[in-house]
């Protein structure tokens, strides 16, 4: 990945130093000396039936210990994480990963991931799912929400099962790509069948797949219930279902889908509902479909804490000009730049190109191919700077990105929330600059109040360690 000045910041890893409750022996001159003659006695007898069977269970317990060591000595483990965090991700009970007596191979997909110990969101989620009680979470963006409940999920899967068990619905097709590999990075030690279905991709190729096993399914809701309808994905024994971006998912645009989709589960089911904002429309769903849920609300602020947000009143035409002053003042690592319609997004694109910046864009009305290409492309460091609609707004996380820009002010404070968001990921530092025209200034008020949060108008200089620490 590459720095405008800054260091390549690494990924991170864990440190594994767990005591196994082994009480330390005695120094050898400290036993009693009857003791010590009863020990030699026994050392010089022959041994029976039963001291040999004991001698066995000591050498396969001390075995069985080294070998315990070893699984973790063998961890192909990314260098550690150095870069500063906020207390959204670092405010947790100090549980670690093995509390929860998960499957050993996927606790080493865990640690293989880079993740350290759960974040606050994965130690409230985790142990819950595991029961089987239906969740209702509330979370802000980018504090792990994804491994919260793609653990649990995992973990309940039998590998020996050929049929669906996990279902996770996401709205978005680079979600459901992000999120299906983020299943499989986790699996990789287990013998699970992750799949992604999305419109936009070869129907054909969905349901060769599907006569395949599959364990886990990540899918947008239309997809997924043109297959069941067809009779092609069964959904019998599909015992979880999880909605990420729940909020999203229950809209006018995906709810009658949704509904639909679950009358092919079976009754008892485990229902997972995760998002960073819950509408009233959640409510009624709730009342419906999760009878007593476990709710989770770890939203004291909605806005990461991490991330500074500074506006900047311009005029529509010198807003161009006020972006190429941000680039070569800022120490951008990744860059996302918001327009509020797909002909701003690709008019901006070619403009930012002329001024001499790498630049991709994306947006709903591309080629599917293509948009794979470039989220795919984005997150590898390929370029720095991506122009977008509200298409990435949503679940999107590529760590390196640590400014975000609208270039166009979002017109309601949820589309804000989650456009902010792709900064400062995990609990990492980010900035977010927001051009504020004339008719804009209401809206930013609005927005302001509604979110509890303060935008501030910004300084001449930006100091780099409230963004790049």
């Amino acid at each position: 990945m590459f720095h405008s000045g800054g260091t390549q910041q690494p990924g991170r890893q864990y440190q594994i130093v767990k005591s196994h409750g082994r009480a330390a022996l005695p120094p050898a001159n400290k036993v009693p000396q009857q003791q010590q003659a009863i020990t030699n006695q026994m050392q010089t007898q022959p041994k029976g039936p039963q001291s040999e069977s004991e001698h066995n269970q000591l050498a396969y317990s001390t075995q069985a210990g080294s070998s315990l060591q070893d699984w973790k000595a063998q961890l192909k483990l990314s260098p550690m994480d150095t870069r500063y965090k906020t207390e959204d991700v670092t405010a947790t009970k100090g549980n670690e990963f093995e509390d929860y007596f998960l499957k050993r191979e996927l606790l080493m997909g865990i640690y293989e991931k880079g993740f350290e110990r759960p974040s606050p969101i994965q130690e409230e989620s985790i142990p819950i799912a595991l029961t089987g009680r239906n969740i209702l979470a509330r979370a802000k963006n980018g504090t792990g929400k994804t491994a919260a409940f793609c653990i649990p999920a995992i973990e309940k899967i039998d590998q020996n099962k050929n049929a669906i068990q996990v279902l996770i619905l996401v709205p978005t097709r680079e979600l459901a790509l992000q999120t299906s590999q983020v299943c499989k990075e986790l699996s990789k030690h287990l013998s699970i069948q992750v799949m992604v279905t999305t419109g936009g991709t070869s129907l054909r190729d969905d349901i060769m797949r599907l006569y395949q096993p599959v364990h886990l399914l990540v899918a947008t809701p239309g997809r997924v219930l043109d297959l069941a309808n067809k009779g092609v994905c069964n959904l019998k024994e599909c015992s979880m279902l999880v909605m990420d971006e729940a909020d999203k998912l229950l809209s006018p645009e995906f709810q009658p889908l949704v509904e639909q989709l679950i009358k092919f589960l079976p009754s008892e089911r485990q229902i997972l509902l995760f998002s960073a904002t819950f509408p009233v429309t959640v409510k009624s769903f709730k009342e419906k479909f999760l009878q007593k849920p476990y709710v989770i609300n770890l939203m004291d602020e909605l806005t990461l804490k991490g991330i500074t947000q500074y506006y900047a009143f311009v005029e529509e035409r010198q807003k161009v000009q006020c972006l190429n002053t941000l680039f070569s003042k800022l120490q951008i690592n990744q860059s996302i730049i918001f327009c509020n319609s797909v002909n701003r997004v690709e008019l901006l694109a070619k403009k930012i190109t002329e001024l001499g910046y790498s630049c991709f864009y994306i947006h709903a009305k591309m080629l599917q191919s293509h948009r794979n290409r470039v989220f795919h492309d984005f997150k590898n460091g390929a370029c720095r700077n991506l122009v977008s609609s509200d298409l990435f707004t949503r679940g999107i996380d590529i760590q390196a990105v640590n400014v975000v820009i609208n270039f166009d002010f979002p017109k309601n404070s949820e589309t804000y929330l989650h456009r902010v968001g792709r900064s400062g990921r995990f609990g990492h530092l980010g900035l977010a600059v927001n051009l504020i025209t004339y008719e804009d200034r209401f809206n930013l008020y609005r927005i302001e109040q509604e979110l509890g949060t303060e935008i501030k108008q910004i300084p001449p200089q930006i100091d780099q360690a409230i963004y790049c620490r």
